[in-house]
């Protein structure tokens, strides 16, 4: 896996033990959203949780290493074409400026941090059909005035 990127080579070594993303977070001790994120670029491990995780996987210690660097938190800013990922796109196109006005209204002018934050992604059993509840939680930051 000398030539494949961090992200592809955890990917396919993921794939070819059949883990799940819940049994690379409990090798890490953290929740498995967090350590999916990580292991897709957009987060960092400490060399403890990256060592747990690259022995799961049976990888390289360079990918430890570079679990453990800083990320370059930066995407395309062209809508990407993934149906799921789009319909988040959508989500916030459509709902952006009410969630925007419901967080001002509540808690003033500020934003709600992408930094002090958690995220926990669940299935809801629905007669109609199965439901997939987010349920995202970040810290206020009231804008200052100098």
């Amino acid at each position: 896996m000398k030539n494949l990127s961090t992200k592809e080579s955890i990917l396919q070594a993921k794939n070819a033990k059949a883990l799940k993303w819940a049994d690379l977070a409990e090798a890490a001790g953290l929740s498995r959203e967090f350590v999916c994120s990580a292991c897709l670029g957009m987060n960092h491990l400490d060399s403890a949780r990256a060592e747990a995780l690259v022995a799961i996987l049976g990888l390289d210690p360079e990918v430890a290493a570079e679990l453990q660097r800083s990320p370059n938190k930066s995407w395309s800013p062209a809508v990407p074409t993934d149906p799921l990922i789009y319909r988040w796109y959508e989500l916030v196109g459509v709902y952006g400026e009410t969630i925007k006005e419901l967080i001002n209204e509540e808690f003033g002018d500020g934003i709600m941090s992408a930094i002090d934050f958690t995220m926990k992604i669940e299935r809801e059993q629905d007669p109609n059909g199965d439901r997939v509840r987010v349920v995202l939680s970040g810290k206020f930051l009231p804008y200052k005035s100098w």
